[in-house]
């Protein structure tokens, strides 16, 4: 085997092969990466951990085809260390030699031969634009739970009816969904799938803007996702499709319904955060035309501030996890956001409101027809 190869797209491959590769393997080759040259110019790599698997293509310029296994983190901090320039990268006997202008370095070959194959994915189910899909998964993953011994609801809950996608998490305090439209490879398509929640996001990071993202499910007894764009490629094992009726939680009837510009909103519970402590509230006030934002931290510290507001319904005084408000505005881009409640006590719903050219009616030039963040107030105790 040998190739040559630039140094940053190799970088970037050998980084996102790396991702999956176990700090305790247990078994000594899960903490091999894969490298595959092949005659026709292309370079392959991949880690695998029995759960997720991810590749890596890439071009370069191969002299020799060859299939290696050598340390993967090592050759990740090798790669990533190395100068701007162009990577030689050779096979001699029982190493791997890289070099990278005055740089050299020897990699012992692990077993190849004891690797463990790779995972088909699933038959295609459908392609969606990857900037609408890393922008969905990025908009729920906040709101997954991070208890390893609850694992569903450490995970994106994926529903597929036909042309619609649904993507869900929660943590049992908030939920945060979001609908848009994809292209099934058949019309009359279903799923319905629990994908381990850090996976999916770190997959979506790594898209590159503009790719197509093509998704793998069988749609029947599902047991494996595979998910690909721009030159990379990852499988994973499904959680329990279990799940909670989501969709329901989020239809509610609401006796109060406030408009507020979103990016002020955002930066003042972000300055009036500051006084609070772990477990403290922040507490909102509506009233007709007004918002007051308030926090305190026992006699040590307090803090308010009032925006423009308005409201329909009655007056609401309501408190949330400073943390959970910012979560769930992050995912919204319009100029305005609304929030709908029925007493403090009760679950409150985030959404965006559609800037007023737009047609509310129809979905966005990107694929969304919405996010939707529900959450659950701190209780007021005076």
């Amino acid at each position: 085997m040998e190739f040559r190869v630039d140094r940053q797209t190799l970088a970037e491959a050998v980084a996102w092969a790396a991702r999956t590769l176990p700090a305790r393997p247990a078994l000594p080759v899960l903490a091999g990466m894969l490298v595959e040259a092949s005659s026709d110019g292309g370079l392959s790599l991949a880690g695998f951990d029995y759960e997720v698997s991810a590749s890596a293509r890439i071009e370069a310029d191969v002299a020799a085809s060859g299939r290696v296994l050598v340390p993967g983190r090592l050759l990740s901090d090798i790669v990533r260390s190395l100068p701007a320039q162009p990577v030689e990268v050779s096979l001699k006997g029982a190493e791997v030699v890289v070099r990278c202008g005055n740089a050299e370095f020897g990699l012992l070959t692990m077993p190849v031969e004891d690797y463990p194959a790779l995972p088909e994915p699933p038959g295609l189910a459908g392609t969606v634009p990857g900037d609408v899909f890393a922008a969905a998964v990025a908009q729920v993953t906040p709101a997954a739970g991070r208890d390893d011994t609850l694992p569903m609801l450490t995970g994106v809950r994926v529903d597929i009816d036909g042309d619609t996608m649904w993507l869900a998490c929660t943590d049992r305090y908030r939920i945060a969904a979001r609908e848009l439209t994809w292209s099934p490879s058949d019309p009359g398509f279903k799923a319905g799938v629990v994908v381990p929640a850090r996976t999916l996001a770190d997959t979506a990071k790594a898209i590159k803007p503009g790719a197509e993202v093509t998704i793998d499910l069988a749609g029947t007894a599902d047991t494996l996702i595979g998910v690909s764009g721009g030159g990379r490629a990852m499988t994973s094992r499904l959680l329990d499709d279990q799940y909670i009726d989501y969709r329901k939680r989020l239809n509610g009837t609401w006796t109060s319904t406030a408009k507020i510009r979103t990016a002020p909103f955002v930066e003042a519970i972000k300055r009036v955060a500051l006084v609070t402590e772990r477990g403290t509230p922040v507490r909102l006030a509506f009233t007709a035309d007004e918002l007051r934002i308030r926090a305190a931290s026992g006699d040590a510290a307090r803090a308010n501030e009032s925006l423009p507001a308005e409201l329909t319904g009655e007056d609401v005084d309501i408190a949330f996890s400073p943390q959970y408000l910012l979560d769930g505005l992050a995912g919204i881009e319009t100029e305005f956001a609304r929030l709908e409640c029925s007493g403090p006590t009760r679950a409150a719903l985030l959404t965006a409101i559609p800037d007023p050219e737009d047609d509310e009616s129809e979905p966005d030039a990107d694929g969304d027809t919405g996010f939707r963040y529900l959450a659950m107030p701190v209780r007021l105790t005076a």
